[in-house]
């Protein structure tokens, strides 16, 4: 039947041209994006994560009073939030970034990323709406909460779609703060301009984004983190930098 075909064409033809069909049903092999775009995506994601690192010290240098600190300015607070958020959060969303690579390639991976920031962007607004100074006691309580939300369904469903990275980087980007909504509760109570706080936090959040959630892991995390709370309300004095220097 192929002879036949081609009977009747002459040998020099050039071969017929592709159709948008035929590119559009290319493998995803042929389609996905280089290893060189790749490598350019996760070094820029981790290379931005490390800048941000560096300009939150910068920023947050002498600001951290514990539960007393004061925001400043609705633009200083949210320009060093946002520095805060891409510090800590980038790194664990580069599996996500490398999907949306391969799936759209380099260039769909800015719109991404910042839709994603702009998720914890517009969670910094919130912050700065309803955050007050405040006492240990508080502390104390919206540490034990936090603990409480880490062992929750809504919990679990959130950093299972989190860790999936489907959908757009806006979408993407509320699912990891739902799954990180008890953490960051811990870290404005603690001290939001805690460098230290926001040291722990991140490596908390890391490493949920990157580990499959798993009961012998997860419920003892809860568990120490209620009995911090627990102390924070009996024994404040016994945790660094909690309450100002007299």
């Amino acid at each position: 039947m192929a002879f036949r075909a081609m009977k009747g064409r002459p040998q020099n033809a050039a071969p017929p041209a592709a159709s948008d069909t035929d590119v559009a049903a290319l493998p995803a092999a042929v389609t996905r994006a280089t290893p060189a775009a790749t490598a350019a995506a996760l070094t820029g994601t981790l290379g931005l994560a490390a800048g941000c690192w560096v300009i939150a010290v910068w920023q947050m240098n002498g600001m951290s009073m514990g539960t007393a600190t004061q925001l400043g300015s609705f633009g200083f607070f949210i320009g060093a939030w946002v520095a805060m958020m891409a510090a800590m959060m980038l790194p664990g969303a580069a599996p996500a970034v490398l999907r949306r690579t391969r799936d759209g390639g380099v260039r769909a991976v800015p719109l991404f990323a910042g839709s994603y920031l702009a998720v914890w962007a517009l969670a910094g607004v919130a912050v700065y709406a309803v955050y007050r100074p405040h006492g240990t006691l508080a502390a104390g309580v919206v540490v034990i909460a936090a603990a409480v939300y880490e062992v929750t369904p809504l919990k679990r469903y959130f950093r299972r779609r989190c860790r999936a990275a489907t959908g757009s980087g806006f979408e993407f980007g509320l699912c990891c703060a739902g799954s990180s909504l008890g953490l960051m509760a811990m870290l404005v109570a603690l001290g939001v301009m805690s460098i230290t706080w926001m040291a722990v936090i991140a490596v908390l959040a890391l490493a949920q984004k990157l580990v499959p959630a798993k009961t012998a892991i997860d419920l003892p995390l809860a568990l120490a983190i209620a009995g911090f709370g627990v102390l924070i309300v009996l024994a404040p004095s016994l945790v660094p930098g909690l309450s100002p220097p007299m």
